[in-house]
């Protein structure tokens, strides 16, 4: 299994995912101050692998702190998780692990610096077992939805590297692929970044699964041409009502998915799913360096002066999205009410919420 991030004992490494695929190498971060670079600078990307990231770097900066009483401790985790925290705000994962990480703190007043030092180690490595285990979760519950054979379209990636491993989006295709169906992936590039063409096609590549990688102004043509059965991407952020943000075209594959009559699923651990957000009008939006658009290998690619835009996400509406797949279960419209539903059920569970 790829291994995107773990803790070691001088710190947390990193796969470098900006030299991805023609480079395998690796980053190992000493602080905090690292950790947070390698998460804004994409180093380390996709929501659930954000998340962990975050949470082993407070515990990297809380093992690293001088404090030697509760009280300048506290104030040392609350300056880690504030430059973390401006990292990326898209993400809620970011969010969930910095909340996870403050509660395993307040849990763990009564011990000594030293014990609670641990026990903040211990409990960004659970989350990284535990991210495992969802994403396995939510291939299982993924794969039963996913065509007996033919091809299946993904945008950015949504993969191991996105995680902590075995993916969300790329998890439900590989249990399928591991349950005997017959899959063919269309692997939108994903511009500016080039998730699908450097990322999702090297993992797949990796693991065997035929994959054709198309341009993302292509995808319309392959689903008029009937060469796409289902479509499954992964979130960064999914409001209560089932609005979904994930990486920019997203919305675009989605409304294009609609009109040929294609199945659009969306999978994302709960830790995705903002229950306090109400739609998707509320979630912020980041906006990266307009180099990431000018410039290719280095080279810039457009006149210079000329006015860019580069959000990083767009959010597709509820009523474009088929199902939401979670390491809990399948969600289906209304989403109000199915993702509530989750939020009470335990991890593996099995319920599938039909559409009303």
């Amino acid at each position: 299994m790829i291994q995107t991030l773990e803790w070691t004992a001088s710190g947390v490494r990193f796969i470098d995912q900006t030299k991805l695929p023609t480079e395998e190498v690796y980053v190992d971060c000493n602080s905090y101050e690292e950790v947070a670079d390698v998460i804004r600078n994409m180093v380390v990307r996709g929501a659930p692998a954000i998340g962990v990231a975050a949470a082993m770097g407070i515990a990297l900066g809380i093992k690293n702190s001088e404090a030697t009483n509760l009280a300048d401790l506290k104030t040392d985790f609350d300056h880690i998780c504030d430059v973390i925290g401006k990292t990326r705000p898209t993400a809620i994962n970011l969010f969930w692990a910095i909340g996870r990480m403050r509660e395993k703190l307040c849990q763990s007043d009564g011990g000594s610096v030293p014990q609670i030092k641990q026990a903040l180690i211990e409990e960004a490595q659970r989350m990284h077992a535990e991210d495992i285990a969802a994403n396995q979760a939510m291939g299982r519950h993924g794969a039963t939805l996913m065509p007996a054979s033919g091809g299946v379209l993904t945008h950015c990636n949504a993969g191991a590297l996105a995680t902590c491993g075995y993916g969300t989006a790329l998890g439900v295709i590989r249990a399928a692929v591991e349950q005997g169906k017959k899959l063919h992936v269309y692997a939108d590039e994903t511009r500016p970044f080039l998730q699908g063409s450097r990322l999702t096609a090297w993992e797949l590549m990796k693991d065997g699964i035929p994959t054709t990688v198309i341009s993302d102004n292509m995808a319309g043509a392959m689903m008029s041409q009937g060469k796409v059965k289902a479509i499954v991407v992964g979130a960064d952020r999914i409001a209560a009502n089932g609005d979904v943000a994930n990486k920019i075209g997203t919305y675009s594959v989605a409304v294009l998915a609609k009109e040929h009559g294609i199945p659009f699923y969306v999978a994302a651990p709960f830790s995705t799913i903002d229950l306090e957000t109400l739609d998707g009008s509320k979630i912020p939006i980041e906006q990266r360096n307009a180099r990431e658009v000018t410039h290719i290998a280095g080279r810039r690619m457009v006149p210079e002066g000329v006015g860019v835009e580069n959000p990083a996400f767009d959010v597709t509406p509820c009523t474009y999205v088929t199902a939401i797949i979670t390491e809990r279960g399948v969600a289906r419209a209304p989403y109000e009410l199915s993702l509530r539903e989750l939020a009470g059920a335990s991890p593996g569970h099995s319920t599938v919420r039909p559409r009303s």
